[in-house]
């Protein structure tokens, strides 16, 4: 048996915990309050918990989104610029995802409400077990088999606070680690898992922060997350299909994820087509 077979043995035998190895976050204390938050149905891959004012919700109209921090003592074995990247993915997705329900400020005011998070557990991807995974990827390509105590993560706590009073008016406890069996993908990269884990973050927040009452809006235009970069970059998003069906792996420079913030005169010029 060649060895990525022989390696697709024990890969195989964590099929069952796929769904199961993601642990809740510990409270850092970065909430205004932690009472009151419950666990949503159907959250099989992600530890949530969230709870949200609905009345308070919908009458938010303009959200200033602060910048991203790490909590105290929190990825402090990564490098300055895995965890500038990590951030920047962070504000990304959440600005990409709270846009399309909340008006953007471009600055805290008496009027509008406030969006604040920090990243509160940062695991990284183990490069031996992504390579490993990759080999045998080769000879299972429909799903990506991930071998045990190599994959990363990302848990955040982040909360919308009333304008004026700072009062809490939706908070959500968020962490997923990539899966054993699954679509989550090997990297490289030690923050590759995380980076991933940052889109299905986004979601939630727009889930958990705006109530069912309040309907998704069509991306603004000007967009207020241009500085990000496009939602959509066809161009990356199929280069990034090509290295990862060569290779089995994930490339965040190739995918764009946690790129350099744009300067703010490009980002100005850009239009967003609706």
């Amino acid at each position: 048996m060649s060895k990525p077979l022989f390696a697709l043995v024990p890969l195989l035998a964590t099929t069952t915990l796929a769904a199961c190895h993601t642990t809740p976050p510990a409270q850092s204390g970065y909430l205004a309050r932690y009472d009151g938050l419950r666990a949503p149905p159907r959250s099989l891959s992600a530890s949530v918990r969230q709870r949200r004012d609905d009345v308070a919700s919908d009458a938010v109209g303009g959200v200033f989104l602060e910048p991203a921090v790490f909590a105290p003592g929190v990825g402090d074995r990564f490098s300055p610029a895995e965890r500038a990247m990590v951030l920047r993915e962070v504000d990304r997705q959440i600005c990409f995802e709270v846009s399309e329900r909340f008006t953007i400020a471009p600055a805290p005011t008496t009027e509008t409400a406030t969006l604040r998070t920090a990243v509160v557990r940062l695991q990284p991807t183990g490069r031996a077990g992504s390579v490993a995974s990759a080999a045998v990827g080769f000879f299972v390509p429909v799903i990506n088999l991930r071998a045990p105590m190599s994959t990363g993560g990302l848990a955040v706590e982040t909360e919308l606070l009333e304008a004026g009073t700072g009062r809490q008016i939706a908070a959500l406890s968020w962490a997923r680690n990539a899966q054993y069996v699954g679509r989550d993908s090997p990297s490289l990269s030690r923050i590759g898992d995380a980076l991933q884990m940052a889109e299905p973050m986004g979601d939630a927040v727009g889930d958990a922060f705006a109530s069912k009452a309040r309907k998704v809006n069509d991306i603004p235009n000007p967009d207020p997350c241009a500085v990000y970069g496009p939602r959509r970059n066809v161009g990356r998003t199929a280069a990034g299909f090509v290295v990862s069906g060569v290779t089995g792996l994930y490339s965040p420079e190739v995918e764009g994820a946690g790129a350099a913030l744009r300067p703010a005169a490009d980002a100005a010029s850009t239009e967003t087509p609706q």
